[in-house]
């Protein structure tokens, strides 16, 4: 009797998601898991750590559950792509602890989020990782525009797909994109990469002209930042009213700072705490 072979079965790509900041509603991620399942069946599977869903006051958990869940879901050699689940805040509280423990498995990884997930992409390409990028995250599944959003970062993530990325991208130069509030934060960190040569994207959310306009006073200042190759600016949204008139909108006031530091300004860029947030790969 001859020998029968069993067809193949195509491994799914794996996504495993993790929450570093505050917690993740479990609806969100059911949405999130359905538009995944609508747009790409059974070739990519969502993977929520438990820890997603874990409270500890303001935190989705412990700082030491989550630097632990951070550390399986990367270091899991079963997993294919690292997906923050959302931003919030307490990344700046796990990077310095989890990135240490991070082996080759993290590293081949692809990476992707936004906001305050910024602190932990900036440590993670000081570090030498390679597949980092600025992008959409679960907790973007929710609200008009939601099932795009999802669909662009996983199809970056699965198939590093050209179509998802911010379409200024500028090549022959390496590029960051960050939430303009936390990498004013993170500047003088130990989370700090090199930015010599990079195009810089910055993009923001509820904050007062005046607050941008302070944040780009020390982002400028930076002497790393001014040996970056330019800087480009984002949706700023949600810009609180200011008493009185701050004078200025958002784009003259980087073109103001630019100018001063010696920076040259590119325009703008296609990133923001939105549905339409693009996907800007580091480096």
């Amino acid at each position: 009797m001859g020998q029968v072979i069993m067809p193949s079965v195509e491994k799914p790509f794996r996504i495993g998601c993790v929450a570093p900041g505050t917690r993740l509603p479990p609806e969100v991620a059911e949405t999130a898991r359905a538009v995944v399942n609508k747009h790409f069946g059974g070739r990519v599977e969502l993977i929520f750590h438990p820890q997603c869903f874990a409270s500890a006051g303001h935190f989705a958990g412990t700082d030491s559950e989550r630097i632990a869940a951070l550390v399986e879901i990367a270091n899991d050699p079963k997993i294919d792509a690292v997906w923050f689940a959302r931003g919030g805040y307490g990344a700046c509280r796990v990077a310095e602890y989890a990135i240490p423990q991070l082996d080759s498995h993290a590293r081949a990884k692809a990476w992707l989020g936004y906001s305050d997930i910024g602190f932990l992409l900036a440590g993670l390409y000081r570090a030498g990782f390679t597949r980092l990028a600025h992008g959409p995250m679960p907790i973007d599944a929710r609200g008009e525009g939601g099932e795009k959003a999802v669909k662009r970062a996983i199809s970056w993530l699965a198939d590093g797909a050209a179509s998802s990325l911010e379409r200024g991208v500028t090549p022959g130069h390496p590029n960051l994109a960050f939430n303009l509030a936390i990498f004013s934060q993170l500047l003088g960190t130990p989370l700090q990469p090199d930015l010599k040569g990079h195009i810089l994207m910055f993009e923001d959310l509820g904050e007062y002209m005046y607050r941008i306009d302070r944040h780009f006073f020390h982002i400028t200042s930076n002497a790393n930042v001014r040996q970056c190759a330019g800087i480009r600016l984002g949706r700023c949204l949600s810009v609180p009213k200011n008493e009185p008139e701050f004078g200025m909108e958002e784009e003259e006031v980087a073109r103001f700072w630019c100018e001063r530091s010696g920076i040259p300004y590119l325009g703008r860029a296609d990133i923001g705490h939105d549905s339409d947030n693009k996907v800007v790969p580091f480096g």
